[in-house]
């Protein structure tokens, strides 16, 4: 059996939930940030320091970057990514927080690391 020569697309989902605990250093990294960015529009930098000094979530979505998390990884080329930050009511005893638990409902093959189809 061969493997067709074509590229193979992977859509990789991560959830992460942090806990934060000084919104005052999240705000101001992120700041920094746009200000260090020279190719962000002057309406656009105002736009993301007034939601980043608004929202702590919006703050740590500018400070976390998709591209940081698979740049270094060999024969990869990130496409496209999409994130975004939103405060959330966690419980950690929660069924609804289980990490194991598919959002799809696919069966998943944890020997495997794919889910199952068919």
């Amino acid at each position: 059996m061969s493997t067709p020569e074509t590229s193979r697309f992977v859509r990789l989902r991560v959830e992460l939930v942090l806990e934060i605990e000084d919104e005052d250093a999240v705000t101001k990294a992120a700041l920094s940030r746009i200000a260090d960015d020279e190719s962000m529009p002057d309406e656009e930098r105002a736009h993301a320091e007034s939601a980043v000094t608004e929202d702590t979530a919006e703050a740590l979505a500018q400070l976390v970057d998709p591209f940081d998390l698979v740049g270094e990884v060999p024969g990869v080329e990130l496409l496209q990514a999409s994130w975004s930050g939103e405060e959330v009511d966690y419980d950690p005893d929660s069924a609804e927080w289980d990490l194991d638990e598919d959002d799809d409902d696919e069966p998943y093959d944890e020997e495997e690391g794919t889910e199952r189809v068919g």
